[in-house]
């Protein structure tokens, strides 16, 4: 189950995430993701209630990671220790832009 609450401010998009980040999920996320990005400038998401992220989220961050690249910035805040660890195993803590 993930609930995302998505807000957006002029050309920035904060994208909360509540729940498990999984293979079931990751396509919801990447869909609202896909939609959504082309009209902003920063990506943040929020990941305070998040409780895991698998393989299959990870690859739907790091897709959100390239396209902002391109066009303007990401950054995730309130990454919690269960998930940080699972960034710095993975070696995603040198990719994304973590507050």
């Amino acid at each position: 189950m993930l609930n995302i609450n998505k807000k957006l401010e002029d050309k920035t998009l904060t994208v909360a995430l509540e729940g498990r980040l999984d293979t079931t999920t990751a396509p919801q996320l990447e869909a609202e993701l896909k939609s959504a990005l082309p009209e902003v400038t920063s990506l943040v998401m929020d990941f305070e209630k998040l409780e895991y992220i698998s393989s299959a989220g990870l690859r739907v961050l790091l897709s959100a990671q390239k396209t902002m690249n391109k066009q303007g910035e990401m950054k995730l805040i309130h990454v919690n220790d269960v998930i940080n660890e699972i960034f710095e195993v993975t070696g995603f803590s040198d990719i994304l832009n973590i507050e």
